[in-house]
């Protein structure tokens, strides 16, 4: 597992994948903290935070469009197959990789607080947890994303899916407010991201919240380790 994370690691900081992420991650977390931080004269990152929802959910499938589907691609898979590697070890190592360089470029609005705290006393407790809150939604939309490189060898198809299904569960509260069916809102109610990401970004830590978010990690990566072993003996 630790030799495939290196290994991806490797493959972004090797090619332009890892600097133009961080490049678009670090250009809109800057405008918007100067927008709404220096312009608006606060100190408040809850409006930086809100905005960079939306940059996350185009960035991350940029991230990972290429996890499995390259590898399929390039027909490279089955080396991984054959290596003493467990299946269950490269998809966790790929996930990580991928985690690892989302962290990086999120590590960004502790940066931010630290500026803040120059000028006033910025609000740690909900700072940190909304961080937090960043990397469980963010590990959450890297596991979807995992399992939707290794559906298909396009990396193209990949990333666009990626960023459908992005805008689909931010769009979960509309869809829940047009719904008349009762328990049909009430189960969209129970999977909206956004529910449980608010709360992280009140300053409240929520072990419901922080479950949630590590209960769908582990299901799209359970997802994606079933889909690899069906494609090893096939």
């Amino acid at each position: 597992m630790t030799a495939i994370l290196k290994r991806e690691l490797s493959s972004y900081f090797q090619s332009a994948t890892a600097y133009v992420v961080m490049g678009v991650y670090f250009f809109f977390s800057g405008m918007f903290f100067y927008l709404y931080c220096f312009r608006g004269n606060s100190a408040n990152l809850s409006y930086v935070y809100a905005n960079m929802f939306y940059i996350i959910m185009f960035i991350i499938p940029i991230i990972t469009m290429k996890t499995f589907s390259e590898e399929k691609r390039q027909k490279t898979d089955q080396a991984l197959f054959t290596s003493p590697t467990s299946i269950t070890g490269i998809v966790i190592g790929k996930f990580l990789g991928s985690f690892v360089l989302y962290t990086i470029c999120c590590s960004i609005f502790l940066l931010y607080a630290v500026v803040i705290s120059f000028f006033a006393q910025p609000q740690w407790s909900v700072v940190l947890c909304t961080f937090l809150g960043l990397l469980l939604l963010g590990g959450a939309f890297i596991a979807i994303n995992v399992f939707i490189s290794a559906l298909t060898e396009s990396m193209i198809v990949a990333a666009v899916s990626g960023m459908a299904v992005g805008l689909l569960i931010d769009m979960m509260t509309y869809f829940i407010s047009m719904i008349s069916i009762s328990w049909i809102s009430d189960l969209l109610e129970k999977i909206n991201f956004i529910n449980y990401y608010q709360n992280f970004t009140y300053g409240v830590l929520s072990i419901t919240d922080v479950v949630f978010f590590l209960s769908v990690a582990a299901l799209f990566l359970f997802f994606t380790v079933r889909i690899l072993e069906k494609r090893r003996w096939s």
